[in-house]
């Protein structure tokens, strides 16, 4: 009697591991093919990026005159004033740009594989899909002198800001941007810090185009920054 309860019992119990561990595999599973599908996107949405943007670059240097082509996949949006290391503000160029997708530029790392986009503003929905700006708040304009911090997920599987750990010093970073200008960064700085600081955002450039990336270590628990700097 006692032996027939007590099989019953590892019974009972081999059935709830056995459910648990496929709910965990199923869990994992999905969750690998929504972060693969969000990489893939903001890969595509970048090339489109580049695309687009070198071309309207283009024909811009190849015309006197102001007009642009409309399209119905951009939007219009004011350019904000750039901070100086004064203090002070400057316009950084004409009075309005062109978006596309909500996206102000794209970044390409050669060392880990990476090309995404870059939106204006750190949101949960925005860094599922691409990497976001965190300071200056709701830049606009990228390749402009002062730091900017460019933010990213670690989800410990090579996409988004996963291999940023494998990034050296002299490694290249390139950024183009609603200009159709790309910018090469050469990293020169790499560190571990808390969570809690943003020294670094707004950190002194003396007049230099700068970024820092910002990504969560394995643990969550520190974030590794990497500076880089353009000629």
């Amino acid at each position: 009697m006692l032996e027939s309860k007590y099989g019953k019992f590892l019974t009972i119990t081999l059935i709830i591991v056995i459910i648990a561990i496929v709910g965990l595999l199923g869990f994992l599973l999905v969750n690998f093919i929504i972060t693969a599908s969000n990489d893939a996107e903001g890969t595509q949405d970048a090339d489109q990026f580049i695309a687009e943007h070198t071309k309207n670059n283009k024909q811009k240097e190849n015309t006197t005159t102001n007009e642009t082509e409309s399209d119905l996949n951009e939007i219009e949006v004011p350019l904000i004033q750039q901070p100086t290391q004064n203090g002070g503000s400057s316009s950084g160029g004409s009075s309005s740009s062109t978006i596309i997708n909500g996206a102000i530029g794209v970044i390409e790392i050669p060392r880990t594989g990476l090309k995404k986009s870059i939106l204006n503003k750190v949101t949960g929905e925005n860094i599922k899909k691409a990497v976001a700006v965190l300071y200056p708040l709701d830049l606009q304009l990228l390749n402009e002198p002062g730091n900017v911090t460019i933010v990213g997920h670690n989800y410990r599987n090579g996409t988004f800001f996963s291999n940023n750990k494998n990034i050296q010093y002299g490694d290249k970073i390139y950024i183009t941007d609603i200009r159709g200008r790309r910018v090469e960064y050469e990293v020169y700085n790499k560190y571990l810090t808390t969570a809690e600081d943003a020294d670094f955002m707004m950190r002194d450039t003396n007049g230099r185009r700068e970024i820092s990336l910002s990504t969560c270590t394995e643990d969550v628990k520190q974030r590794l920054v990497i500076w880089a700097k353009a000629d």
